[in-house]
């Protein structure tokens, strides 16, 4: 029997339950009864707000939470996913007295192993803090789990998993899924956070695939003070990435500063298939010389090649304006629903293009495609791939920094040269040449085989030996509808025919019998056009869809604040 987390409950309860009982009534406005409410974007932002602050207050688990949920636009309408995009992961740090109880339980007396310990802590996290020290003659950054944080976590942990049949109530069978989904992924991500010996092998990896690269810059691990609830790393001082007054005065080139940063999450994403996945500017320094510093990879993430290769047509579509490629890329990599409307996206695609796109037709960025791309996906029963989540969110904030470092800053021109100089594009055409001479190979084949099993089948058919079976998928039981109309049309006209009958030659006391059954199979059959399980079809998204999404829309996964609507 866990107290804590029944006692975190209550406490989280106590925060949510004002924001759920405003849902519900979005969905039936006296709560059992009644039609929805409208919800406008303005809304859904004031609840977006509120529900970050209770996040913030209920601590480091669900500030975590937060993080997680903004790379989701699969589960969240894009209010809320711009508002926790700003969630910084910065709290207090504990007391000396109790980190340092941590790191003596991990590495023995502090005097012993350290030859100088700064007791102030340099920043703080949600799970960790940093102090600076001195071990063999250098500098080096000692990351400490914060005390009692596993008791904490696990305790929070137990909370979502006992919260989600709740939030079932209020939210469709399709993003249920993905709450489901998203609730393992947390699970398993934060646990990951929590053990610094996975982040030092992630660093230790990292570091070793930009070893030649004297523009990177990454903090070596200190193998003999690391555990698995302490991180030594060589301390690596530098200026933080947007603070662009230090980085002029320091002569920095701050556009060759984006072009370095964008070129090394392109590297880390497509060639290596492991990346830093927390770029903030708190994790971004640069050197006096102008080299990159990369801190805390405690978030991080790896990417299968078969991402990495959609990953590359998309860029790939984006240089070309090729409006269908780019959508085949999203849909294959599960990032757009195959139900799709194409040619309302592709609209979508190229107002966005036009929008982003300056004088020169090369000069547009891709934040704009993929923002779009995000504030459409929460229309589609989807859900993203817990990886490539985090390959998007990294892609538009990389690209806001590089941005804030030069507002002219052509993304899809340095995207472009950097899958030209490695030979990305040159592949592309030459698979697409050999794709194109396999089917006309294949088609070759099929040529010479087909006659001869055509002048079988002929045969049968005129022997008639020929049978054809046909199974007709009918998940909405469409067919059995319409016959069910059909019998009930039928009988309806045979017995109305009846029934003038008998009334002409026997009165009416007769036909009453029968004009009874005409009453009967009338309501039949309008009710059977009434009931909603007649014919179902699937929402999607239109043009009317939306202009609705600016005037607000019914049941929105939109939680409301406390002091909002009851």
């Amino acid at each position: 029997m866990n107290l804590r987390a029944y006692w975190r409950f209550l406490r989280v309860a106590r925060q949510f339950l004002p924001l759920l009982l405003a849902y519900a009534r979005d969905r039936k406005r006296f709560l059992l009864f009644g039609s929805g409410r409208q919800v406008t974007s303005e809304q859904r932002r004031r609840r977006a707000q509120s529900l970050l602050d209770s996040l913030l207050t209920l601590g480091p688990t669900f500030i975590k939470l937060g993080q997680l949920l903004s790379t989701r636009p699969d589960v969240l309408p894009p209010e809320y996913i711009d508002e926790f995009a700003s969630l910084q992961d910065q709290v207090p740090p504990a007391d000396w007295d109790r980190a340092k109880v941590v790191l003596e339980e991990e590495l023995g007396p502090v005097e012993e192993r350290f030859a100088e310990f700064d007791t102030d802590a340099i920043s703080g996290a949600s799970l960790g803090q940093v102090y600076r020290a001195r071990v063999d003659g250098r500098d080096v950054a000692v990351k400490i789990r914060r005390p009692d944080i596993e008791d904490l976590v696990e305790a929070d942990l137990r909370v979502i998993r006992w919260s989600l049949p709740i939030l079932m109530y209020f939210i469709d069978d399709a993003r249920s899924f993905s709450l489901e989904t998203l609730a393992d992924e947390f699970a398993k991500t934060i646990r990951q956070e929590m053990d610094y010996e996975r982040e030092a092998e992630m660093l230790r990896e990292i570091r070793a695939n930009f070893a030649d690269n004297d523009r990177i810059r990454i903090p070596d691990v200190v193998g003999s003070h690391s555990t698995r609830r302490v991180l030594a790393m060589e301390y690596v001082p530098g200026t933080k990435i947007n603070d662009i007054d230090d980085l002029d005065a320091r002569g920095v080139d701050r556009t060759e500063l984006a072009e370095t940063l964008q070129t090394a999450y392109l590297q880390m994403i497509i060639d290596d298939g492991v990346f830093h996945a927390d770029p903030h500017p708190g994790n971004l320094a640069v050197q006096d010389d102008g080299t990159l510093v990369f801190y805390d990879f405690g978030m991080s993430g790896r990417v299968d090649p078969f991402v990495q290769e959609k990953i590359i047509d998309f860029y790939a579509a984006v240089a070309d304006q090729n409006i269908q490629a780019i959508l085949d890329a999203l849909i294959e990599m599960g990032t757009l629903s195959p139900e799709a409307d194409r040619e309302v996206m592709g609209d979508v695609m190229e107002l966005a293009i036009a929008d982003a796109r300056g004088e020169d037709i090369e000069q547009y960025r891709v934040q704009q495609i993929v923002q779009q791309v995000e504030d459409t996906i929460y229309e589609f029963p989807l859900r993203l791939p817990a990886n490539l989540a985090l390959v998007l969110r990294v892609a538009t904030v990389v690209e806001g920094v590089c941005v804030t470092l030069d507002p002219e800053f052509d993304f899809i021109s340095v995207a472009t040269e950097f899958l030209r100089e490695e030979g990305y594009l040159t592949a592309g055409v030459k698979n697409y040449v050999q794709d194109r001479a396999t089917e006309v190979q294949d088609a070759a084949q099929s040529a010479v085989r087909i006659p001869p099993k055509l002048e079988s089948v002929l045969d049968r058919v005129e022997r008639e030996e020929l049978t054809v079976r046909a199974d007709i998928e009918d998940s909405d039981r469409l067919l059995a509808t319409m016959t069910k109309r059909l019998i009930l049309g039928m009988m309806l006209a045979s017995t109305l025919f009846s029934t003038a009958f008998l009334y002409a030659e026997a009165g009416l006391l007769v036909a009453g019998g029968a004009g009874l059954a005409v009453v009967v199979l009338g309501l039949s059959l309008w009710w059977s056009f009434r009931r909603k399980k007649g014919v179902r079809a699937k929402p999607q998204f239109t043009r009317q869809s939306m202009r609705d999404r600016d005037g607000g829309n019914v049941g929105a996964m939109g939680l409301p604040d406390e002091g909002e609507d009851g």
